[in-house]
């Protein structure tokens, strides 16, 4: 029996759909002066780190996402002037996204949005404007109207960069106990003690963790026990290792492998999922830095660096199995798939690449 082309397409996304190892991919965008048109979906297959496209979610500037933890929604930032977030329904039979509601931010240029563990609450932090605010999510997975907004002040010596707060995080604890705001303006990681019961944070008890002059912290991961956190600095290029016990953090490391020619452009850092590895992406010289992680002690020991074969990664991803890191390069338009080594670190680019305008956030969903 013959079949035609668009019956084998269809089976070849029925097998596709069926196979165990496929997962997608959500993939965040800038939409301005650019071709791109919002949310893309990708499914991907873990066995051969290959990528099909599933669809797109219209959307403007959604720059940086997030998923439910049951899998349902998703969230993203508008980021532009009058900024403000959008939700969005996920059907994993038909693989799409649908717009459920966006909510005004109070702020300017949103560039970060996470869930605290619940999955009731929402926190977004204003690039422009330095704060953050906090939403409920309704049962439906919309966005409720603003519960809190923390406004930061100061500024940093870098004249360019620093000449005021610029929040470029909102990471909440393993414990479900702290916020912790990266401000790329003030040279601080602020900590917020978190309520989920009434989802506000207790700003009279907030203390900073402070990075050197200059330095301009980004983004930050912790392990899972919550005992270690690793911020990226995007100015210095600069990795701070911080420990934590309780309430109190102290910094415990700060290592810097970036040649300081390329400095003011580092973007993301994140784990391994064994936790034996740290990665960062440094956009000045267009490369994936990986540390080995001392799980005692929590410090780091320098590794290596790979070129993401593309123009200015911003946000990067490790596939949940940790077979695979996707590196979104946002100026040339496409995301490199990388084979790791899990006993290295090490990394090795696939011939296929996801080619999307101006990606810059990826994200997994099922």
């Amino acid at each position: 029996m013959k079949i035609n082309g668009l019956l084998a397409v269809i089976l070849i996304n029925i097998i596709f759909q069926m196979d165990i190892n496929a997962q997608r991919l959500l993939i965040g965008t800038y939409t301005n002066n650019n071709n791109s048109k919002g949310i893309y979906l990708y499914d991907f297959d873990a066995q051969k780190g290959m990528a099909l496209e599933r669809g797109v979610a219209a959307a403007g500037n959604p720059s940086y996402l997030a998923v439910s933890s049951d899998n349902r929604f998703v969230y993203s930032v508008n980021e532009t002037e009058e900024g403000k977030i959008s939700s969005f329904s996920y059907n994993p039979e038909k693989g799409t996204l649908s717009f459920i509601n966006k909510q005004i931010n109070n702020g300017s240029a949103p560039c970060y949005v996470s869930l605290d563990k619940t999955g009731k609450w929402l926190f977004a932090g204003n690039y422009s404007s330095g704060n953050l605010t906090i939403h409920p999510i309704l049962t439906d997975g919309s966005i409720g109207p603003i519960r809190q907004t923390v406004q930061h002040h100061g500024s940093g010596p870098n004249k360019d960069r620093q000449q005021s707060p610029h929040v470029h995080c909102t990471y909440i604890s393993p414990d479900n106990q702290f916020l912790y705001v990266p401000d790329l303006g003030i040279d601080k990681v602020m900590v917020y003690p978190f309520d989920a019961k009434t989802g506000r944070l207790d700003t009279a008890a907030s203390s900073p963790i402070e990075i050197p002059a200059g330095g301009g912290p980004r983004h930050i991961v912790f392990t899972k026990n919550g005992k270690f956190g690793y911020i990226i600095e995007e100015l210095s290029g600069a990795i701070t290792v911080i420990s934590r016990n309780g309430p109190v953090h102290k910094t415990i490391q700060r290592i810097n492998n970036l040649p300081e020619a390329y400095n003011g452009a580092s973007a993301d850092v994140h784990l391994s999922p064994d936790e034996r590895f740290l990665y960062t992406s440094h956009r000045g010289n267009s490369t994936i830095q990986i540390h080995r992680v001392d799980e005692k002690t929590g410090r780091l020991e320098f590794v290596g660096e790979q070129s993401t074969l593309g123009n200015f990664p911003r946000n990067f991803t490790i596939h949940p199995s940790g077979k695979y890191l996707l590196a979104a390069n946002q100026k040339s338009n496409d995301i490199t798939i990388f084979k790791r080594d899990p006993k290295t670190g090490l990394l090795t680019a696939l011939p296929d690449r996801i080619r999307v305008d101006a990606p810059v956030c990826l994200k997994w969903i099922y």
